[in-house]
């Protein structure tokens, strides 16, 4: 019964957000309250930017109703990390708006985030100490020890990951609908393992609650932000909304990770033959955040080693990637979708069958993921054959040509069709076989 009244609150997020994106959009299209394309946007007309208010709207209805709930009283019986959580939701919600309108330079954007997450920490969601598996046996059978955090230490260390997630998220908003379905997924798969964890002997706990109740929220805010961001987009959640989704996600998995026994969990959902329950609490937001991640850390890799600072905007993104290798924009969304999928569901398959089977089950999701993404290269890879043997004075040369990425006059970000794509290949059937 308990899931009924997170489904409620979810709800309640998701048509406020709805509501207010369509009053949004509507406003902004009638006062083009939008900016400029820029040179590395893959749309190609103005979209307003503001979503994010829409989705900020939309949390703090749902908190506002959920305190009303009898049985989420024991969320709000701390209200302490409700306000911090609102406040600091609030505060990077302003810095992402000015960041939308007048394109604030990074430094004022980093020192704004700090503030938020040093808010957040302060009001108490914070870490408070790790599972870290033992490395020798040990005689009361336990898998792991519990590692407590210093004040210093968990101030420090919870600031720098909700910064992390907050900017890894902003890194990866660059197509219709990525970060909003990104979300939904994992927080569904992170809002399964909180349910597990909270049911069972460890019992109900403020910080099992809080986890569940900012994670059922946003994945309201983002399912009714969602219908007016799906390809074409009419309206982005830009900074703001990107922010506040890493913001959440963050506090969500700060809120729950460190603040459980890991032997007891094993007692919870585990067996004896399992050695991941344990871990869990610390591999699973990496997890289900493994495609922002990934992504910020390749694009901080890729801009200090060319000189640049890490906040230098370009192109060159996991998604940008995916368009240039010949996937069209729903395609390289589901794409992502799919590989955040396979790694949050796989990691959560630990908890509930033996770690060999969940294992298997993980890592066959992720050679499908690795399928999918690189099958277009293949075809790309075909067509690219028949343009560099033909004859240049051919008449079909010109059906081809422009498939060629080292051709000068080619355009490499253009997909080939599947029309195009069968010409082709056919008439490298007809050259090998008159050969």
């Amino acid at each position: 019964m308990r899931l009924i009244f997170y489904i409620v609150t979810a709800g309640i997020a998701g048509l406020v957000s709805f509501s207010f994106s369509l009053i949004i959009w509507k406003l902004s299209t009638r006062f083009r309250l939008y900016p400029k394309i820029r040179a590395r946007d893959v749309h190609t007309r103005p979209t307003p930017r503001l979503g994010g208010v829409a989705m900020f709207l939309g949390v703090v209805v749902a908190f506002a109703v959920g305190s009303f709930l009898p049985p989420l009283a024991i969320v709000y019986s701390q209200p302490a990390h409700i306000w911090g959580l609102l406040g600091s939701a609030l505060m990077i919600v302003l810095i992402g708006v000015a960041d939308d309108i007048w394109d604030l330079d990074w430094l004022t954007k980093l020192a704004g985030q700090l503030l938020a997450a040093a808010l957040l920490a302060w009001s108490g969601i914070q870490f408070l100490s790790f599972p870290l598996p033992k490395l020798f046996g040990a005689g009361d059978g336990s898998r792991s020890v519990i590692v407590t955090l210093a004040p210093w230490q968990s101030l420090v260390i919870t600031v720098i990951v909700i910064v992390l997630v907050m900017n890894a998220i902003n890194f990866i908003d660059g197509l219709d609908g990525l970060v909003s379905g990104v979300a939904i997924i994992a927080n569904g798969v992170f809002s399964v393992y909180v349910f597990a964890i909270s049911s069972g002997p460890t019992g109900q706990s403020d910080y099992f609650n809080l986890a569940q109740l900012i994670s059922a929220v946003l994945i309201g805010a983002c399912v009714g932000f969602l219908p007016l961001n799906w390809h074409p987009a009419r309206l982005f959640m830009g900074d703001a909304g990107a922010l506040l989704v890493g913001l959440l996600m963050a506090a969500s998995t700060i809120a729950v990770t460190g603040q459980i026994d890991p032997n007891r969990l094993e007692e919870t959902v585990g067996s004896a033959r399992q050695l991941f329950p344990a871990l869990i609490p610390l591999l699973l937001p990496f997890a289900i955040l493994v495609v922002p991640l990934l992504d910020f850390g390749l694009a901080i890799i890729r801009r200090l080693r060319a000189g640049k600072s890490p906040f230098t905007a370009d192109r060159k993104h996991l998604h940008h990637r995916l368009l240039d290798m010949g996937h069209s924009h729903l395609h390289a969304v589901l794409i992502l979708y799919a590989w955040t999928g396979a790694a949050s569901i796989g990691m959560l398959l630990f908890l509930f069958i033996d770690t060999w089977w969940a294992a298997l089950a993980t890592v066959l999701g992720l050679v499908v993921c690795t399928i999918v993404t690189l099958a277009p290269l293949s075809r790309r890879k075909a067509i690219e054959s028949v343009a560099q043997s033909m004859d240049a004075d051919a008449a079909e040369a010109a059906v081809v040509a422009r498939f060629d990425p080292l051709d000068a006059a080619s355009e490499p970000d253009a997909e080939p069709s599947d029309s195009a794509a069968a010409a082709a290949l056919d008439l490298l059937q007809k050259k090998e076989g008159s050969a």
